[in-house]
């Protein structure tokens, strides 16, 4: 029988069945079991071929894998690594794609045994819904994938990180959890906040039964930052605050700068305002068509091969 590397995917919405998209797609020699709380979920990430079976049992879906990937809200993170960590076979190597670090990287030396590699994962996609439906075999291509080894992680297994990412056509961008964090309050908690603000402004208003029938995109495209989970957006924000928190005050501080000019009427600087912002976005376009590369160097990975990196004994020999 030929050998296979064993894949579990727990959250086989739309992160987690892309990635089994296109881990298949790769032609890895790879089984990729999937488990969702969400039957429904689970049964539509099989019959689209993200995995090639499911298994309704945690502990079962878990205890085989050589790799399994956490593709769960932040908040759902701790109590699986409890649950799971018991069951891991030696040299098991675990990630995860929440979109925030420190806490996940706390929770896995909380809960994981030293026989284990726990590297966290954060894709910087625009997954376009939370479902299964909407998973699409090129969701990472061409995006970074960031990479935050845990402080025991084995050198291996940030190696075998290195090659799913580059299987699923992403850019792996190492970070220490801490200074990762600190980025994402500016470029995803923050706008998440200020979503926040601006439905709970608007539709608080008295005004509110006759706005709805004039909003469009730009209140839509505002909603859709704060997804469709208001534990799991609370958990985000609460989890980050010490970085949030700053980033909340310069922005107040910004909103009252934009008031005064507005309120002065002084076009000039209103303009001139407008333009730096606008072309801030323009440059950050293009550096993110190239993938930052300048910044950013490929690191050389040789082709990726799963098998290479997985086989547990290896992991345990060079401890």
């Amino acid at each position: 029988m030929t050998e296979q590397v064993h894949i579990t995917i727990v959250g086989t919405g739309c992160v987690g069945s892309s990635l089994g998209l296109a881990l298949h797609r790769a032609a890895e020699p790879v089984h990729i079991v999937g488990h969702d709380k969400d039957s429904r979920h689970a049964g539509i990430a099989q019959k689209m071929k993200a995995v090639d079976r499911t298994d309704w049992n945690l502990i079962n879906a878990c205890e085989k894998a050589d790799l399994i990937v956490l593709a769960l809200p932040l908040n759902a993170i701790d109590e699986t690594l409890k649950a799971i960590a018991p069951y891991l076979k030696p040299g098991c190597v675990i990630t995860d794609t929440a979109s925030l670090k420190q806490p996940v990287i706390a929770a896995a030396a909380r809960w994981l045994p030293d026989t284990v590699s726990f590297v966290g994962g954060n894709p910087l996609v625009n997954a376009p819904a939370s479902g299964p439906d909407a998973a699409r075999v090129d969701l990472f291509e061409g995006s970074l994938y960031c990479l935050t080894p845990a402080p025991s992680a084995h050198p291996d297994a940030v190696s075998l990180l290195s090659s799913v990412v580059a299987l699923l056509g992403a850019r792996p961008f190492y970070l220490d959890a801490a200074e990762h964090d600190g980025l994402m309050a500016g470029v995803a908690q923050l706008p998440q906040a200020l979503a926040l603000l601006v439905w709970h402004s608007t539709t608080r208003d008295a005004g509110w039964r006759d706005m709805r029938k004039l909003a469009g995109g730009a209140l839509d495209a505002f909603g859709t930052l704060m997804g469709d989970d208001g534990a799991a957006l609370a958990d985000s924000l609460l989890s980050n605050r010490d970085h949030l928190l700053p980033w909340l005050d310069a922005c107040a501080d910004e909103i009252n700068a934009l008031r005064r000019l507005l309120a002065e009427g002084q076009t000039d600087a209103l303009a001139a305002f407008g333009e730096r912002s606008i072309e801030a976005r323009r440059e950050w376009l293009r550096d993110r068509k190239r993938q930052f590369a300048e910044e950013l160097p490929l690191p050389p990975i040789e082709k990726p091969n799963l098998l290479h990196h997985i086989v547990p004994r290896r992991l345990l020999e060079r401890r």
